[in-house]
């Protein structure tokens, strides 16, 4: 990590995890902090002899010695330091315990990245700076990549924060919302990106296969072993492996997995010794996997192993100013021609509840552009259930809703910004829409 300037606070990180020290470290790094690390109890207060740090962010769950059993000698060496400790969601209570005993604060696994800002800024007495500088340079996106809603972007940085890091990621959201786009953007801004990101869906590997599918296997393990295989965590050698749906992922190969995270090593079936692996691992559900946990369905230690920062992608109802664009996206895959939406099929798509997500959107647009015979696509060719929603809701008065500043941008944009006719397909005055417009957050290029 680069040197730090006198001025800057120390923050110590203790964490047996390298790759959860380092993606928690770089992240406030960026804010300022100079960061020391160590991966065991014994070590940091080993390092204490050394230097003092003025804040010190402790996992409670460590080999040997614990958090929660070392923060005795860290306030009898260093009582005014603060120090937060990190806990998984079953150990609340015994985190609770360790604040009325001398821990400053905790924070709940898995950790959100503003929560854990504000928490360090909070004990250190620092002011927060303008969030604009805090906020991560983001690298190119792909050209087929929507992100025009406020939702999405936040997911966005996130992701520019975790990426770089070979900590594992779980990306959780309903079915159809678009994880596997998520995990392919991770994979694209690590420094894994020119090596293969392997991809696989959980719910479709064989119960009886699974461990010879992850890990491989040796000629004659079993019947019909009739050759060596690698297995998807070394074919993913030096890039991703992207397990889909890991909550289907069966009980009793979860420790083996757990136990590849841990020690970067596999071992084939029917082999007498483990292989070292360099592969990260990436994974989705639209689970709830802390339920899943609590009826032992999944391992709880799997859980905080794979769940190191929260990655929630939102619904597609979330994020309405994606609607549009996404649809001009899929329209121009599915159509040999150039194709654009009335300003009834636009606002149909935009009162839609879309519980299918962005994959029921996709579907809706192919089939659109089946049926569309000329340029324009009407409510007629979306599916029925869909064409009926053309009552996006716009009300008089108050905060404008998601679905309104979305209908009215997209109406604008079909009506070539003519305000008159735009008000007209709306079906509101012209002197409303100003007023509309004039309350909109986002600036809007009017004629």
């Amino acid at each position: 990590m680069k040197q730090a300037s006198p001025a800057q606070p120390v923050l110590m990180i203790v964490d047996d995890e390298p790759a959860q020290r380092e993606l928690i470290g770089g992240f406030l790094q960026r804010q300022g902090l100079e960061i020391i690390e160590a991966s065991s109890a014994e070590s940091m207060l080993e390092s204490l002899q050394q230097r003092a740090p003025d804040m010190i962010l402790l996992d409670v769950r460590l080999p040997n010695m614990s958090g929660i059993e070392a923060l005795p000698e860290i306030r009898q060496r260093l009582p005014t330091v603060p120090v937060v400790l990190i806990t998984a969601f079953a150990d609340v209570r015994q985190a609770v315990e360790a604040v009325k005993r001398g821990a400053d604060d905790y924070l709940s696994k898995p950790i959100d990245l503003e929560e854990l800002k504000v928490t360090v800024f909070d004990a250190l007495g620092m002011r927060s700076v303008d969030d604009s500088a805090d906020k991560p340079t983001l690298p190119p996106l792909p050209a087929e990549f929507v992100c025009e809603s406020s939702a999405m972007r936040g997911l966005i940085e996130t992701i520019a924060v975790v990426a770089p890091s070979d900590a594992p990621i779980l990306i959780q959201g309903q079915s159809g919302s678009g994880k596997e786009w998520i995990a392919k953007l991770i994979h694209q801004w690590s420094h894994r990106a020119k090596q293969p990101i392997v991809t696989t869906n959980c719910a479709g590997l064989s119960a009886t296969l699974v461990e010879s599918e992850l890990f491989g296997h040796v000629k004659g393990a079993f019947t019909g072993a009739s050759e060596n295989r690698l297995g998807m965590f070394r074919s993913a050698g030096g890039g991703s492996l992207f397990l889909d749906e890991i909550g289907e992922m069966p009980l009793e190969m979860q420790p083996k997995l757990l136990r590849a995270l841990e020690t970067h090593q596999v071992t084939p079936v029917g082999a007498d010794r483990p292989v070292d692996v360099d592969t990260r691992l990436i994974a989705a559900t639209n689970r709830n996997l802390q339920d899943e946990v609590t009826e032992g369905r999944f391992r709880e230690d799997l859980y905080y192993r794979l769940n190191v920062v929260e990655l929630i992608v939102p619904p597609l109802t979330d994020r309405r100013e994606d609607i549009i664009p996404l649809a001009k996206h899929f329209a121009s895959q599915f159509s040999n021609r150039q194709v654009r939406f009335s300003p009834q099929a636009s606002r149909a798509m935009l009162a839609h509840t879309w519980v299918g997500n962005v994959r029921e959107l996709r579907n809706a647009i192919q089939r659109a552009c089946l049926l569309c015979q000329g340029d324009v696509i009407l409510p007629e060719h979306l599916p029925a259930h869909v064409a009926v929603d053309q009552r996006a809701d716009l009300p008089d008065a108050g905060r404008l809703s998601q679905v309104e500043r979305a209908t009215i941008l997209a109406t604008l944009e079909e009506c070539d910004g003519n305000r008159t006719q735009a008000a007209k397909v709306l079906g509101i005055s012209r002197r409303a829409l100003i007023y509309k417009l004039r309350d909109m957050d986002e600036g809007i290029e009017r004629p």
